[in-house]
């Protein structure tokens, strides 16, 4: 019985993850301009792989390996949104302008 109940959890997990990832997928394709993406592709994607990360973890059924992918969560949760907001940070200094549907700019202002 715990198998089964086990099992529907990683499964609704799974469901979520993969549709996590494929919203962040389509914000890459859709978003007009480098900041919207990397937004969509950090946030998303990181809540997406680690809904992934936490199915594998509990469908393995050993303790283990659950340690392991919540620990993978959380680094995934300490680096992307750091390193997306770096990058971002870099494209604006560079000089990569805005998209036309940007209401504010905050970095220039600094």
């Amino acid at each position: 019985m715990i198998d089964y109940i086990l099992a529907a959890v990683a499964a609704l997990l799974l469901i979520a993850g993969a549709l996590f990832a494929l919203v962040a997928a389509i914000g890459l394709v859709r978003l007009p301009d480098l900041y919207t993406r990397m937004h969509a592709a950090s946030k998303v994607g990181t809540v997406g792989s680690g809904l992934l990360l936490l199915a594998a973890g509990l469908y393995s059924e050993d303790l283990t390996i659950l340690a392991r992918a919540v620990a993978g969560f959380v680094f995934l949760l300490l680096t992307a949104p750091v390193s997306a907001h770096l990058l971002a940070r870099a494209a604006h200094l560079s000089g990569y302008q805005l998209g036309a549907v940007s209401v504010r700019d905050d970095i220039s202002k600094r």
